[in-house]
């Protein structure tokens, strides 16, 4: 017998795995994952198809909930609900995106957001963007691809999306041993998308740009900065001149010079990104104001503290230099190098902000590799602000890596 709703296995044939003994401590303490090496590997769960629902259980048999399994990563097991019996079905997928969507839309206005963080959002290894009529989906564990249908379902009845693109194309989803792809599931995407950020006016690619295609995690971030401007005349009485490096389609940069910057330089090693940034520009009416260069944000400080180039407002916001453990000693000498190359620009009572999205990277860890290259390039400084990721990208209060983003605010002397 299998279940309507699901396809799958009726809740009286659900399985029942077992962890081992003095395993279950960090589940009941509201912890979603459960570890492979945690599992009592016999019967079914050598054998159970990637993505199953089942039940776990304590070795005591006191049952613990219902997750998604996977036998082949570390992460094995994904927990659904504290109630082992509920079932996988639409009007699942629908509680979850309502509660989702009340959330961002008391926080955000316009419906320009992160729609879905994954397990704090109750949807494990699942991240749904909004960009307006357009959703970009990055589902990246077994369980909720074999329900990806569910999910569409109810995105469409919740949302009524012109398109729906599948960014399935996560190292993530190797290690679920499921399939990379990226593909329409909904319309036809036709170039880059609008959106608006805090009065500014951004083009994202969906297609092809990194992760979704945008970062709205650097949203309330991106306009602290820009407040940083405020009163700054810069060295000539001109202006305040701003060093974006790592700038990718302009956020950092076009708040600034929206700000009332007088010159901002905007550095990626991406020319798409970079194009898109300039087509920005221009529809915010400051194209006049920012020069773009194609560069290694190292090669460009170094290059620039050789000319003696100095600026009011620098920003780092660097991809993930740890992508795992192992990269962890390698990535803490990149963020103070980072560090100390770029205090080494910034004016005399000028500002800097600093920026890790490796959560493999402690937020201590990161503040001292930080402080650390100030010190090296020999800049007193004050911090101003240590924030994480805007709120439409909560955080699992059990899950302290899903507050990957850190970013940090200086004034320099």
């Amino acid at each position: 017998m299998t279940s309507e709703a699901t396809g799958g296995p009726s809740l009286a044939e659900r399985p029942t795995l077992r962890l081992k003994p003095q395993a279950e401590k960090r589940v009941r303490g509201g912890h979603p994952w459960i570890y492979s090496n945690e599992i009592v590997m016999e019967g079914e769960a050598k054998t159970l198809p990637p993505g199953s629902v089942v039940r776990f259980a304590t070795a005591n048999g006191e049952r613990l909930g219902a997750f998604l399994y996977n036998r082949h990563p570390l992460i094995a097991a994904r927990r659904l609900s504290r109630d082992p019996e509920v079932v996988l079905d639409g009007g699942w997928f629908r509680d979850r995106l309502r509660r989702a969507l009340a959330i961002r839309e008391s926080l955000v206005e316009g419906p320009f957001y992160r729609l879905v963080h994954a397990e704090a959002d109750g949807l494990p290894g699942t991240v749904i963007d909004r960009f307006g009529d357009h959703l970009v989906l990055q589902v990246n564990v077994a369980g909720i691809d074999a329900h990806l249908d569910l999910l569409l379902g109810a995105l469409d009845e919740l949302l009524a999306p012109r398109v729906i693109l599948l960014r399935n194309d996560s190292s993530a989803r190797q290690l679920e041993g499921v399939e990379s792809y990226s593909r329409t599931a909904k319309g036809r995407l036709e170039g880059p998308v609008e959106i608006h950020e805090h009065g500014a006016r951004f083009l994202a690619d969906l297609g092809e740009g990194q992760k979704t295609g945008w970062f709205y995690d650097q949203r309330d971030n991106r306009q602290f900065a820009a407040a940083l401007l405020r009163g700054v005349e810069g060295a000539d009485g001109k202006g305040a001149r701003v060093l974006d490096l790592y700038s990718f389609a302009g956020g950092f940069a076009i708040q600034a010079a929206r700000a009332g910057a007088a010159e901002v330089v905007a550095v990626d090693r991406s020319a798409p990104a970079l194009r898109l940034a300039q087509q920005a520009a221009a529809l915010n009416g400051v194209e006049g104001r920012i020069e773009f260069r194609k560069s290694d944000a190292f090669a460009s400080l170094e290059f620039l503290e050789r000319k003696g180039q100095l600026f009011d407002l620098v920003i780092a916001d660097p991809p993930a230099f740890a992508k795992s453990k192992k990269d962890l000693p390698q990535a803490l000498r990149a963020y103070r190098k980072l560090a100390r190359l770029a205090a080494g620009v910034v004016a005399p009572g000028g500002y800097l902000t600093l920026c890790s999205c490796s959560h493999h990277v402690e937020a201590a860890a990161f503040a001292e590799q930080c402080r650390r290259g100030l010190f090296d390039a020999g800049r007193d400084a004050r911090q101003l602000r240590a924030a994480g990721a805007a709120p439409d990208h909560p955080v699992h209060p059990a899950l302290p890596e899903s507050a990957y983003l850190k970013a940090l605010f200086y004034a320099l002397d």
